[in-house]
C-alpha cells in the first residue's frame, strides 16, 4: 500500500460503507482513501505524512448537492446581501439599511432568494413603505423565490418600469391607482419578469467575478458541501458564461466538485442551441473536478411549470409534445444525458409519455436521465419513470414554499411532496439537493433537516413519519444518491477504499443532536482531494490563507453568507452600529436575563465560525 499523505484519526466517522460503517481512523494518498479502521493506521505514516486529530469529531463523506446554481451564483455572490437564516425581519431591513449605506452609486443592493417570510419572527414579507424607507437612493431589488420581486423606487428608474412598460407575458408589474408601478413584480406564474430584473442589475467585472464564485465555494465548504451538479439556469449561455468557473478550474483553484448542465436558451430555437452545444462539448469531458453532464434542466420553453404555490397550477401549450420529442430524440441519439424540471404530475405525464416514444425509437439504455423537483408525482408516474430507468432529484423547496401549498392543496396532498418514500420503495435512483440560490437556500443542513423532520423553515409540518426520512436515510441521499445523477455512482459519497478524498468533520453530531439542531450544523474541517480546504474552531490553523472580498463594499465582506450573522470585528472596520439589547415586555416578564439567554444563543450560533473573538470559544455577536 502506497504510503499516505494524510491521516486523520480519533474521530467517529460514519463511512456508509457497508463494509466498515463505522471507524475511528482513514488514510489518504493521490487524492483518494487507501484505508480505514483504527489506530493501527497511525503506523503506515512516514515523516511526510501529515497526521490530523479529530478529537472526537464526527465526520461523514462530504455532502453532494443534486441540483444547485453554483455557476451563475457564483458570478454574483459578492453583491448578495443574504437573508437566508435570518431570524427576523427587523434584521433584514436593518442590514438593508446598513448596506444600501456603504454602497456605492450605480450599484444595488440585492436580496436574491433563499428566504421564506415565514422563517422571520413577524412572519410576514416586508412592505415597500418600509424597503423605500430604508433605502431611499440607492436601488434595491428583493426577490422572494419565483414568485416575486420588490423594487424600491430608486430601482424602478433605474429599470425603467413606468406607467407605459407593458406587463410581460404570464407577468404582472402591479399598478397604483394613477397607474404607476408601485415596485411590487408578481409571476402569474411565469417567472419572466423577475428574471429580466436581474438581468438589468450591474455585473461584476471578471477579476472580482473569479473573487465572487471562489467565496461562494468557500460557503459552501464551511457548510461541508464538497460535490454538486450544476443545473444550468436561465440566461447561463454556454461557453460565455462558463468562462469564470472554467479559468478557475484551469487555475486549480475550485474547492467544489461539479458536474455541469447545460441549459437551453431560445425559446424555438432549443434544438439550435443543443446542437450548437454538441460541437464544444460532449457528456464526460473534463475530470473529477470539473466536466459536462448533459443537458438540462431546461431542454424546452413549452414544457416549463413554474413552482409558483401561490399561483394556480399552469397548463402547459399542446405543442409540449413535439418541440420535446424533437430535443429528446437528438438527446437520446447522440447519448447525452438529460434532465428535465417538472413540479406537477400533470406535467410529468405528458413528459413521460414523450420519452415512452422516443424511447422505443432511441432505447435510453446508454443515455441516464431524470427529473428534477417532482413535488406531486403519482405512483404510476413513479413506475413509469421506474420502468424508463430513470431517477428523480429532489429539492427542499417545500422547506421554503410548503405554507403556500397546504393553504391552496390541504395537507393530504402535503403530505407526499414529494412522495420520497414510495420513490425508494421502488428503488428509483433519488438524489437530495436545494436548488439554489434564487430559490432554496445553498445550505444543506436546511435541506437535511426537511427529509428528517417533515417541517418548513417556518416549522409547519408537512409530512408523516411514513414519508420522513432516518439520519442515515437522508444522508445517503445527500451523498451516494446524488452521485448517481453524475455517473459517479461508487467513485465518491462513501469514506470507503478507492473512492475520492472528500470528508467534512462537523461542528456537532448530526447522528445525536436533536432534531431541530440540524439546520444548524457546520463544518469545522473540510477535505477535498485530501486537501484542506476548510479549517475552523480547533482546526482553524489548517484553514488556508484568507481571501480578500472584492468589491470592498461587498456585503460578505461584513455579514458573510448563510445567516449573514454580523461579526462585531468586521462591523466596527466598517463603521455599522451594533444594536443593543433593548428592554421590552418579555423582558418584564423573564427579568433581564432575557438578554443573557439571547447573548448565550448568539455565542452558540457564531461558534465556531467566529470562535476567536475573546478566546473563550465563541464570537458573540448580535443580528
Amino acid at each position: 500500500m502506497k504510503a499516505p499523505d494524510l491521516i486523520l484519526y480519533n474521530g467517529k466517522i460514519t463511512t456508509l460503507d457497508n463494509a466498515k460503517p463505522q471507524v475511528s481512523a482513514i488514510t489518504m494518498a493521490g487524492g483518494r482513501i487507501t484505508a480505514t479502521g483504527g489506530d493501527e493506521l497511525l503506523a503506515t505514516a512516514t515523516d511526510k505524512t501529515a497526521r490530523i486529530d479529530l478529537k472526537g469529531r464526527r465526520v461523514i463523506p462530504g455532502l453532494n448537492d443534486s441540483h444547485m446554481h453554483v455557476i451563475r451564483g457564483g458570478l454574483t455572490y459578492n453583491l448578495e446581501l443574504r437573508w437566508d437564516g435570518v431570524p427576523s425581519l427587523a434584521d433584514g431591513l436593518r442590514m438593508l439599511k446598513e448596506q444600501a449605506q456603504r454602497t456605492p452609486p450605480g450599484q444595488w443592493v440585492r436580496v436574491i432568494g433563499g428566504w421564506s417570510e415565514f422563517q422571520f419572527a413577524e412572519r410576514r414579507m416586508p412592505t415597500l413603505e418600509e424597503i423605500n424607507s430604508v433605502a431611499p437612493d440607492t436601488p434595491v431589488f428583493v426577490l422572494h423565490l419565483y414568485c416575486r420581486g420588490m423594487l424600491n423606487q430608486a430601482a424602478l428608474r433605474a429599470c425603467g418600469y413606468t406607467k407605459d412598460t407593458p406587463n410581460p407575458p404570464a407577468g404582472e408589474i402591479q399598478r397604483d391607482v394613477h397607474g404607476n408601478p408601485t415596485g411590487l413584480l408578481i409571476a402569474r406564474p411565469n417567472a419572466g419578469i423577475l428574471y429580466a430584473t436581474v438581468g438589468k442589475q450591474p455585473k461584476l467585472p471578471p477579476e472580482h467575478q473569479m473573487n465572487s464564485s471562489r467565496h461562494f465555494m468557500r460557503e459552501l465548504n464551511r457548510l461541508g458541501l464538497t460535490s454538486l451538479v450544476d443545473a444550468g439556469g436561465g440566461s447561463q449561455i454556454y461557453p460565455d458564461d462558463y468562462a469564470i468557473i472554467e479559468e478557475l478550474h484551469r487555475r486549480g483553484e475550485l474547492t467544489v466538485r461539479m458536474a455541469y448542465n447545460i441549459f437551453t436558451q431560445k425559446p424555438k430555437e432549443e434544438k439550435e442551441d443543443f446542437l450548437r452545444c454538441m460541437k464544444l462539448t460532449a457528456p464526460g469531458t473534463g475530470d473529477d473536478f470539473y466536466r459536462c453532464n448533459g443537458a438540462g434542466e431546461m431542454l424546452v420553453y413549452s414544457a416549463a411549470d413554474f413552482e409558483d404555490f401561490l399561483e394556480p397550477r399552469p397548463d402547459l401549450p399542446s405543442n409540449l409534445e413535439k418541440e420535446l420529442k424533437e430535443v429528446v430524440s437528438l438527446l437520446a441519439a447522440n447519448k447525452w444525458p438529460f434532465r428535465i424540471h417538472a413540479t406537477y404530475d400533470e406535467s410529468i405525464s405528458r413528459m413521460l409519455s414523450v420519452f415512452e416514444e422516443v424511447n422505443r425509437d432511441i432505447p435510453f439504455t446508454d443515455t441516464p436521465w431524470f427529473f428534477d423537483h417532482c413535488e406531486t408525482i403519482s405512483d404510476k408516474s413513479m413506475e413509469r419513470v421506474k420502468a424508463l430507468g430513470g431517477g428523480i432529484a429532489i429539492q427542499n423547496r417545500m422547506a421554503f414554499q410548503g405554507e403556500y401549498f397546504l393553504d391552496r392543496y390541504g395537507k393530504q396532498a402535503a403530505e407526499r411532496t414529494p412522495p420520497v418514500r414510495k420513490m425508494l420503495d421502488l428503488g428509483i435512483p433519488v438524489g437530495a439537493g436545494t436548488d439554489a440560490t434564487r430559490v432554496s437556500s445553498y445550505n444543506p443542513w436546511v435541506s437535511l433537516y426537511w427529509l428528517v423532520a417533515g417541517k418548513t423553515v417556518g416549522g409547519a409540518l408537512l409530512y408523516t413519519e411514513a414519508n420522513r426520512l432516518s439520519r442515515e436515510e437522508a444522508l445517503r441521499l445527500y451523498t451516494q444518491g446524488s452521485s448517481w445523477f453524475s455517473g459517479e455512482n461508487g467513485r465518491k459519497g462513501a469514506i470507503a477504499v478507492g473512492q475520492l478524498a472528500d470528508v467534512t468533520a462537523l461542528t456537532e453530531d448530526y447522528f445525536a443532536v436533536p432534531e431541530e439542531s440540524i439546520k444548524g450544523i457546520e463544518s469545522v474541517l473540510t477535505i477535498v482531494d485530501g486537501k484542506v480546504v476548510y479549517g475552523a474552531g480547533e482546526f482553524g490553523n489548517l484553514d488556508p490563507t484568507p481571501l480578500p472580498v472584492l468589491p470592498e463594499w461587498s456585503p460578505v465582506k461584513v455579514y458573510g453568507g448563510y445567516g449573514a450573522p454580523l461579526d462585531m470585528r468586521k462591523a466596527a472596520l466598517h463603521g455599522v452600529p451594533v444594536p443593543q439589547h433593548l428592554h421590552t415586555a418579555e423582558c418584564h416578564s423573564h427579568g433581564c436575563s432575557h438578554a443573557a439567554q439571547q447573548l448565550l444563543a448568539g455565542c452558540k450560533a457564531g461558534a465556531p465560525r467566529y470562535g476567536d473573538f475573546w478566546g473563550l470559544g465563541c464570537d458573540c455577536f448580535a443580528f
